[in-house]
């Protein structure tokens, strides 16, 4: 079994994996290295495959908690714009409610 091309390579391809691939890859790295069934040589090849791909899942992450924080203090800016139909919004229909009873 040729084991370079079951990784994928060396580490320069792997700034082109989505996350999905990275970590499966890597899913399939540490189950062949758990299973002990690799030559050192092999197992340090996949080791530091391995240090690439949870580094780019990491990334991915990384990327993702940063547009998700985007998003979120967009909103936020939102609830304190009248014009948006923040909380004053909220707080009219409340009041309407208070009135009727």
């Amino acid at each position: 079994m040729d084991r370079l091309c079951q990784t994928g390579g060396m580490t320069e391809d792997v700034a082109q994996l989505s996350y999905e691939q990275a970590r499966e890859e890597l899913a399939v790295a540490v189950r062949t290295l758990e299973a002990g069934a690799t030559t050192l040589e092999e197992s340090m090849a996949l080791w530091e495959r391995g240090e690439a791909l949870a580094a780019r899942c990491q990334e991915w992450l990384d990327g993702a908690r940063q547009r998700l924080a985007a998003v979120r203090d967009a909103q936020q800016d939102g609830e304190h714009d009248p014009a948006a139909g923040g909380p004053d919004t909220a707080g009219a229909t409340g009041e309407a409610g208070a009135s009727e009873r």
